[in-house]
């Protein structure tokens, strides 16, 4: 008798496939290490790593759990497997395995690969933390250890110099430091991680990504390359590149609180905001962090991310309560209060700092220049160089104007490169000129204006005019000291155009200018009146100690020459793109 065959049914088309990989695994991991569920975060981690052999970030990830539970044995022998076969230039694992046989009180193997990771590792990333172990087993062991170099030393205290200077804001003095420092120490990674950083603060990407680009060469697993990579994989455009690099980051969970601040304020900016705001949430629980203001700011815009207004609320809160006199907590928690009910909100930066445009009022309300906190800031001065190369032509114009008021020797090189630029514009270039006069560069100058390379006498440009006479400069110059601080830049550069332009109207038939005081009194008067501001003949009399009378002849003559109206609309077309009413 013949047997039947059994026919399976067919499988349901309702159910979904669930992809069973390490990305998976690392999640689930990640979310029981949330949960503080230990035992089930190991089981995923081991997952993560059988799924995907090779990357060493699982195996990382599973070593370093383990050392958290105290299971320090097993937690070396996956590091030596690290090691061993799958990325022996992972330098370090010998400091993770140091601190393994630190708490195991095995301290002549912990002194063994400690000396070996301060010997071998070029980038120092441990080295605060490594000396410290040392001093500890030092004492354990009743003797000095044996240590004949330190590998990362090489050029630390250069920079060290070069570090200080990104935070003072100091961008082309540090380029200048670490340039060298490379070419001394190609292998020195850090050295070429915060190179690339300055090159990007300054506005110069290609020379930025090229050198994060050497880095991931030399060392494929640098965090600190690879999300800066990310951040200008986003400033480009580039999703394709993006998505997959995303895809690494997600899956690191690094061990060192340097490199869980770096992923937790890259993945932010990348608007991962949920794993940025765990992250920041474990900085703040391990207290590894301190209690910085900024590490609460950090978590409070990761919240506000997120839909927790609540959180984001306590976050600024106690970033309030550690930083009492800045004015950047009371700002956010302003303006969480104000579209707390709204359905779409602002954006907020993860930088500390104001936004752009609230700087620049603050600019505009503060008295006696620009307050020192902001001179010092790098996140503001910063914006200030990435807005001179990147923002439209008003920003620019502020970020000039802001220059002269901070007026140090960064300002003098931005400024100086940026009038070299052939395809900016000639006005903003001609302003740049005058900011740099106005602080104290009184050698020639060379720009690009009008297409050709110029060289710019120390008076003013005046291609018009054969001569300059020291009279005529005695009057811009009394003018310009009675405006100081009552007007800006912009406005003081205008009064500079009228003046050239009315000497190059008359010229040769300048008129005879015995009163100084008369004339740059008159200058103030049309400057005010270009710029819409409220004066009156009196006011400029009298301030400039002459007539009446004296004013309202030269003021007349000036625009009789020029055409006030005309050069009003002419500014107000260049200030907000409008033609002037009449």
């Amino acid at each position: 008798m013949e047997k039947k065959k059994r026919v399976l049914p067919k499988p349901s088309t309702n159910v979904v496939p669930m992809k069973m990989d390490a990305t998976f695994f690392f999640e689930k991991a990640v979310q029981s290490l949330d949960r503080y569920h230990y035992d089930k975060a190991l089981k995923y981690f081991r997952r993560a790593a059988e799924y995907e052999p090779e990357n060493p970030v699982n195996h990382c990830n599973l070593a370093g759990l383990l050392s958290e539970m105290g299971n320090y044995e097993e937690s070396n022998r996956i590091l030596q497997h690290v090691l061993d076969r799958i990325d022996p230039t992972m330098t370090e694992c010998y400091f993770y395995m140091a601190n393994n046989f630190a708490n195991m009180e095995n301290y002549e193997s912990a002194e063994k690969a400690i000396i070996h990771y301060l010997e071998n590792d070029p980038t120092g990333q441990f080295l605060e933390e490594s000396e410290e172990m040392m001093e500890l087993l030092s004492y354990e062991l009743d003797r000095p250890a044996k240590l004949s170099t330190i590998k990362s030393r090489e050029g630390l205290f250069d920079h060290d110099r070069a570090r200080s200077m990104l935070e003072e804001g100091k961008f082309s003095e540090a380029v200048r430091l670490l340039e060298n420092i490379i070419s001394k120490h190609s292998d020195f990674m850090a050295a070429r991680n915060n190179l690339a950083l300055a090159y990007y603060y300054m506005g110069h990407f290609d020379k930025s990504v090229d050198m994060i680009r050497q880095v991931l060469e030399m060392e494929p697993g640098n965090l600190h390359a690879l999300c800066n990579l990310a951040i200008f994989y986003q400033h480009f455009g580039d999703r394709e590149s993006l998505a997959e690099l995303l895809e690494v980051l997600r899956k690191t969970y690094p061990f060192h609180q340097d490199h869980v601040f770096k992923l937790a304020t890259t993945m932010g900016i990348l608007n991962e905001h949920e794993k940025a705001f765990r992250l920041f949430k474990r900085l703040l629980k391990t207290g590894e962090a301190g209690l910085d203001p900024c590490l609460f700011h950090y978590t409070a815009v990761a919240a506000y991310n997120t839909g927790r207004y609540d959180e984001a609320q306590r976050q600024w809160k106690q970033a309030e309560k550690f930083d009492p006199g800045s004015e950047i907590p009371k700002f956010y928690l302003n303006l969480l209060d104000k579209h707390r009910e709204e359905t779409r909100k602002p954006p907020v930066s993860y930088h500390y700092h104001l936004p752009f445009e609230e700087q620049f009022r603050g600019l505009e309300r503060a008295e006696g220049g620009l307050p020192e906190h902001m001179k010092r800031d790098p996140l503001v001065r910063s914006s200030f160089f990435w807005a001179l190369r990147h923002g439209d032509g008003d920003t620019k114009l502020q970020v000039i104007q802001a220059f002269g008021l901070i007026a140090d020797d960064e300002v003098k090189d931005a400024l100086t490169e940026f009038i070299m630029l052939p395809d900016e514009d000639d006005y903003l270039k001609q302003v740049a000129i005058f900011v740099l006069r106005s602080i104290g560069i009184k050698e020639p100058l060379t720009a690009v204006l009008n297409g050709k390379r110029t060289t710019v006498a120390p008076s003013p440009f005046s291609p018009g005019l054969p001569v300059w006479e020291s009279k005529w400069q005695a009057i811009m110059e009394t003018a310009l000291r009675h405006m100081a601080r009552r007007y800006d830049m912009v406005q003081q550069y205008d009064l500079q155009t009228l003046w050239v332009e009315y000497l190059s109207r008359v010229f040769p038939n300048v008129p005879k200018m015995t009163k100084v005081e008369g004339w740059a009194a008159a200058l103030e008067y049309l400057t005010a009146k270009m710029h819409r501001r409220p004066i009156t003949y009196h006011e400029a009399a009298q301030r400039y100690g002459v007539s009446v009378a004296t004013v309202s002849k030269n003021a007349k003559r000036i625009d009789e020459a020029c055409g006030l109206k005309e050069k009003m609309d002419a500014i107000f077309k260049k200030l907000t793109g409008m033609e002037s009413q009449s």
